[in-house]
């Protein structure tokens, strides 16, 4: 029995203690968010937070959770108000979308820990794969959402989940509402 806390709640699985935690979060947990990549540990399509820390959870045994706090993608802010993601949105950085939320989690492990990071310290600390190439977008979405963590930016760009897309450019400053 492995036990760790994912999410804030803690969690016991009866499984094999060498399966890696990516696929104990996606088929035991039913966290999918967590996407599977490459397997090897290069796509980082897979990443989540271990302990403040990104972590690929493709290459990261269950037997190495053991009392150690597991965020993904689903927690890191229910309504989406986190200012990666409403970074992302604003500087319309998915394309596909695969790589996004492995993307988003590690980009605010960084912020975590740095809330004006430079380039060089995105690109030391982003170095997930991006199949569409949206690197420059993901930078300059790192850089902002620096800015409103820092407090010198309000951004508002993405509608809270359930709001209908019919009501959401009234719900969301960003979106604005078209002049009749």
């Amino acid at each position: 029995m492995t036990e760790f806390t994912v999410n804030g709640r803690a969690l016991a699985f009866d499984l094999d203690p060498d399966m890696p935690l990516l696929w104990a979060l996606r088929d035991a947990a039913n966290l999918t968010g967590t996407r599977y990549g490459c397997g090897t540990g290069e796509c980082g399509a897979c990443t989540v937070i271990v302990d403040g820390q990104a972590v690929r959870s493709c290459q990261l045994p269950l037997s190495q959770c053991t009392g150690r706090e597991v965020t993904t993608i689903e927690a890191l802010s229910p309504d989406r108000s986190h200012p990666a993601q409403q970074a992302w949105v604003a500087e319309q950085v998915p394309q596909c979308g695969f790589c996004q939320s492995g993307m988003i989690m590690a980009a605010a492990a960084l912020l975590a820990k740095n809330a004006n990071p430079s380039d060089a310290d995105i690109d030391a600390a982003i170095t997930n794969i991006c199949r569409c190439g949206t690197y420059p977008r993901i930078r300059k979405a790192i850089h902002r959402a620096g800015r409103v963590m820092r407090g010198e930016e309000i951004l508002a760009a993405a509608p809270a989940p359930g709001i209908k897309p019919a009501d959401a450019a009234e719900q969301v400053p960003a979106l604005g509402v078209p002049v009749k």
